[in-house]
């Protein structure tokens, strides 16, 4: 019997003047035309911190250290499989904001926290809801 496996993914909370930096999925086959948080799935062998500096720089063409991060978030997800989501802060980040993955997204902006657009995937609304709200540990989609 094949012991039991979470898919890991990381996602990036961006904050500057109160606005959240969001990007517009588009031409992925997953909730295409709503907005999202750079993120990405851990490619094995590698930490959640060092996962999400090669997603920023893939899809936001930013550097940020490994140590510059901070876990603000957990979210054990249902969707199609079980996952895990590690929702992160950056206190530092290097280079100029710009799409990353133009065959992937067609809109990277920032938003007020308290003005985030209706078209949002879900569970990310929730994860920086929980954020604003300082709870570390949530559960979605059960």
């Amino acid at each position: 019997m094949e012991k039991f496996k979470l898919i890991p993914a990381v996602h990036l909370i961006l904050i500057k003047d109160n606005k959240v930096l969001l990007l517009r999925r588009f031409n992925t086959g997953y909730e295409d035309g709503n907005y999202s948080v750079p993120a990405g799935h851990l490619d094995g062998n590698e930490s959640a911190t060092s996962a999400m500096a090669r997603e920023a720089l893939e899809e936001a063409c930013v550097r940020i250290n490994s140590k510059d991060f901070e876990v603000v978030h957990v979210m054990h997800r249902k969707a199609e499989t079980e996952r895990v989501d590690f929702f992160l802060v950056a206190k530092n980040y290097e280079g100029e904001l710009k799409i990353g993955e133009v065959n992937k997204c067609d809109d990277l902006s920032w938003f007020p926290l308290n003005g985030l657009p209706n078209n949002m995937v879900p569970y990310v609304r929730y994860g920086i809801e929980c954020y604003q709200n300082h709870i570390f540990y949530s559960e979605f989609g059960w």
